[in-house]
């Protein structure tokens, strides 16, 4: 049996979520994606009343030029460096500066580290899918060639299908929605990963 959850993810210019390429400040262009992915989650989130202060222009008139003006906000919290936001624990501080800015801490972020077991990381992901949040995924090095446009790369996941085969991640990154099998992803290879990022409500 099948089960999917697809994210009712944003859309700008036809094409979902931002697009670094379209920065232009050049180290943003180059290394911005941790940023990018962190506007992208706030313009997601922004579209409910409770969160509406995390994105400083219309949810509803998206538009280009206000996705770069917000990355050109972002940019202080989540800026580009020599060796890329690699840590969890950068995004999440970047991340909670940014919201202390916007006037909301309706949030917890917690990092969930891609070493721990797959059961439990993939159970992490569809949990917070089926919650209705994007999940801010961090990749390092990974030695599959299909994945050599997300290494080191900053990315959110917008869905994911289960069935007798596994589970399969719907990214969104670069305007474009790309669908990997997760244990493809999770194993990589190498003794030092990435993760994700776990958000939360706060209940008080």
């Amino acid at each position: 049996m099948t089960h999917r959850k697809i994210l009712g993810y944003f859309t700008i210019d036809n094409a979902p979520g931002g697009n670094q390429d379209w920065l232009p400040e050049w180290d943003m262009n180059m290394g911005g994606c941790a940023a990018v992915t962190a506007c992208d989650t706030c313009v997601f989130l922004s579209r409910r009343e409770k969160f509406r202060s995390l994105y400083p222009f219309s949810p509803e008139n998206l538009s280009r030029s206000d996705f770069i003006k917000f990355a050109s906000i972002m940019k202080p919290y989540l800026s580009p460096r020599y060796h890329g936001i690699d840590f969890l624990e950068t995004y999440i501080c970047g991340l909670y500066d940014y919201m202390a800015s916007a006037g909301n801490n309706s949030l917890i972020f917690e990092g969930i580290s891609g070493s721990i077991g797959y059961d439990d990381f993939a159970g992490a992901i569809t949990d917070q899918i089926d919650r209705d949040f994007p999940v801010p995924f961090l990749l390092l090095n990974h030695k599959k060639p299909e994945l050599d446009d997300f290494q080191w790369h900053w990315f959110n996941l917008a869905g994911y299908e289960e069935n007798g085969n596994g589970i399969n991640i719907l990214t969104v990154t670069y305007g474009e929605y790309k669908w990997f099998s997760l244990r493809d992803v999770y194993e990589t290879g190498y003794e030092r990963k990435g993760g994700i990022i776990r958000i939360i409500e706060r209940t008080v």
